[in-house]
């Protein structure tokens, strides 16, 4: 049951970066991460209620919490970078690198978590390595500042996701993992307002406008709906595997930014395409 729980998260998460792209065009990326995050936590805890995980808050170690807020730090780190990858940088370009957190996800559930890593999973990695460097090589046309801005912020979404899926994949052993979902994402709205405050951008939000503030609140939706499929499959599911498919949803995210966005691929980015779903699908065996 865990691997269609993981699948879901990969369809809601690849709709979340179109959606997102959309919210994100002309609001700061920091304000917008933390307006999505009320709507997520929101959808979070209503799930709570709803399975009535409510009552496992009295019981939850010191242990458990410490490495849920150790996870939503890491997750508002990637949101911050991630967002603001895509609101200047391509969505077929950001996406791949992002995704690319599977590698080291799987470096550190060996490391941490004891998760071996086999011959197949071994060329799972080399496959989405080499996927992944296709997929963002650029034009030399294109201004070398410009690239390695979004590449930055791409790159520290890529960490902060697979530390998040660690500490994660520890903090909700022994909860539900709605109710761990709804805890960390707490810690994401604070990290996010913060972030807002310290920078000053609070005053823009009277400046969007409602077609930003409807695709904001449906990209919130799609995470939370995300979220809450990925830390039900991450719970009794492999780290290693559960990560990975999520990261399927890079299907969804390129196709939709090929006819929202008029994204094209390149010959070298199909194929790197191509490797990174054979790398991906290789880990299911």
């Amino acid at each position: 049951m865990w691997v269609v729980f993981a699948f879901g998260s990969a369809i809601f998460a690849g709709v979340t970066a179109i959606l997102a792209k959309c919210g994100i065009r002309n609001t700061d990326s920091n304000v917008a991460t933390a307006l999505r995050t009320i709507v997520v936590l929101i959808f979070s805890w209503i799930m709570v209620f709803m399975v009535g995980a409510q009552e496992g808050l009295s019981s939850i170690s010191g242990r458990t919490l410490l490495f849920l807020i150790l996870s939503g730090l890491s997750t508002g780190a990637s949101w911050l970078c991630y967002f603001h990858a895509l609101q200047i940088g391509d969505v077929n370009k950001v996406t791949p690198i992002d995704k690319s957190s599977t590698i080291l996800t799987m470096i550190l559930a060996f490391l941490f978590l004891g998760e071996g890593i086999t011959v197949i999973k071994f060329v799972a990695m080399v496959l989405l390595a080499v996927g992944t460097w296709l997929m963002i090589q650029k034009k030399e046309s294109e201004q070398k500042a410009q690239r390695n801005t979004w590449l930055i912020y791409a790159l520290g979404s890529a960490v902060f996701a697979s530390l998040t899926s660690i500490l994660g994949k520890i903090g909700i052993e022994n909860i539900d993992s709605n109710l761990g979902t709804a805890i960390r994402t707490i810690v994401v709205l604070v990290m996010a307002w913060v972030v807002v405050f310290v920078t000053k951008k609070q005053g823009t939000i009277r400046h969007i406008d409602r077609k930003s503030w409807i695709f904001l609140g449906l990209s919130g939706i799609a995470t939370g709906a995300s979220w809450l499929c990925y830390y039900r499959a991450l719970q009794t599911g492999l780290a290693s595997v559960v990560v990975p498919i999520d990261k399927l949803s890079i299907l969804v995210t390129i196709a939709f930014s090929y006819f929202v966005f008029g994204e094209k691929l390149s010959r070298k980015a199909v194929v790197g395409l191509v490797l990174i779903v054979a790398g991906t699908l290789s880990l299911l065996l």
